[in-house]
């Protein structure tokens, strides 16, 4: 079957890789098309990042020749179907885009896979991140369809990205959480509950390893994951830190990703006089995130919204207190006061106040650690939870 991404690899969906891999070793035949080509050159890359970029299918890659054949042999083969996926790409109603040139790229794209997907054999796909290309090549294409749903933009606005048409469409869904079940649950009908899967995410407990505990450190090292977009809410972890450097606290706070915010963080960073307590390192390969991990004492979220934040995951592995708010799918993961500390969302005192104690209290930080690892190892084991899919892929598509 085909995997279907928006873009592969990339430090933000690290998951994937893993997902496709473990997929792989399990005896699953998968090929790879990613509309985006990666988002870092080779030389930052790993090696097994490099490796799968030598067969992923790049969409946007594609020379104009290459579009042209590939339309024009659907449409002469496949002339009514062609018209159909055309239509539905124009009748794209989300909002947040200009409705007709954006639903002509979908459709594009949508082409290039299915003719793609033809001269190679393949007669499913399934997608992460691209589920309008993916429901278009199901209306143009003899394929079968199944989305990953993650969240959380897809469920707050469940009719611009025409959640229940895609459900109708596929032959089954996924979710990575129960929160995500829910949403699908509401946003499509009843009839339609039978095809939702919950498939949560994982990591690697052997490659997420706990790191040395530090009982008194100085300055107390704080991580940050993630892309540095609105939605993340990173103002109010500033804020905090802010708050805390004024108590007198000896803190230090890494943020690890890239994003839309950057330049604004960095602004807020230096107006409130933390240019020596923040730093900004951009997207990181894994190779050099674990380095991070294993300097850090703590890490914060201050999300708006989220799906099942992986990061969560890799640093509960790693036996790292983490502090997140209670949004979403992050209640699926930390248990309050049990393996981590939850706060409200929007709220910087809050946070503030979470982190301080964390930094005055080594047993609760080693307690939380301790137990966070457990969690991992019980709920969110990659091995586990992909097997759990490969199963999910074998009932559904017939063995």
């Amino acid at each position: 079957m085909a995997y279907l991404l928006s873009q592969y690899p990339a430090a933000n969906h690290v998951f994937m890789l893993r997902e496709v891999c473990f997929l792989r070793r399990l005896g699953l035949d998968i090929q790879v098309a990613s509309i985006r080509n990666p988002d870092r050159d080779p030389s930052s890359m790993t090696a097994a990042e490099r490796e799968e970029t030598r067969s992923t299918y790049y969409i946007k890659s594609l020379g104009l020749f290459r579009l042209v054949q590939a339309h024009a042999h659907t449409l002469v083969s496949r002339p009514s179907h062609y018209f159909r996926g055309l239509a539905g790409a124009l009748r794209n109603s989300s909002e947040r885009r200009p409705q007709a040139l954006y639903g002509l790229f979908y459709f594009t794209e949508a082409v290039a896979v299915g003719y793609w997907m033809r001269r190679h054999g393949l007669t499913h796909v399934h997608t992460h991140y691209a589920s309008t290309v993916g429901f278009l090549v199901g209306r143009i294409f003899p394929v079968t369809l199944s989305i990953t749903f993650h969240g959380s933009a897809e469920f707050q606005d469940p009719r611009g990205f025409r959640l229940a048409e895609k459900v109708r469409a596929s032959l089954f869904c996924c979710a990575i959480s129960q929160y995500g079940v829910s949403q699908l649950m509401y946003a499509c009908r009843y009839p339609e509950w039978p095809k939702l899967e919950l498939a949560a995410l994982g990591v690697d407990p052997d490659r997420f390893r706990p790191r040395p505990f530090r009982p008194s450190p100085s300055p107390f090292h704080i991580i940050c994951v993630g892309q540095l977009a609105p939605v993340k809410g990173l103002h109010l972890l500033i804020a905090a830190m802010a708050a805390l450097v004024q108590e007198g606290r000896h803190i230090r706070l890494r943020f690890a990703g890239d994003g839309p915010e950057r330049i604004a963080l960095c602004q807020d960073v230096e107006k409130r006089g933390l240019s020596d307590r923040v730093a900004f390192d951009g997207n990181v390969n894994q190779d050099k995130l674990l380095d991070l991990y294993r300097e850090s004492d703590a890490l914060v979220m201050s999300s708006f919204a989220e799906g099942l934040p992986v990061v969560l995951m890799e640093a509960m592995s790693m036996e790292i207190p983490c502090v997140a708010p209670w949004v979403n799918g992050i209640p699926e993961i930390v248990t309050h006061e049990t393996d981590g500390l939850l706060v409200p969302p929007g709220d910087a005192e809050a946070l503030a106040r979470a982190i301080a104690r964390l930094m005055d209290d080594a047993e609760v930080r080693r307690t939380l650690g301790q137990r966070a690892r457990l969690k991992i190892l019980e709920k969110f084991d990659l091995r586990r939870n992909t097997e759990h899919l490969a199963d999910v892929f074998r009932r559904r598509l017939g063995g």
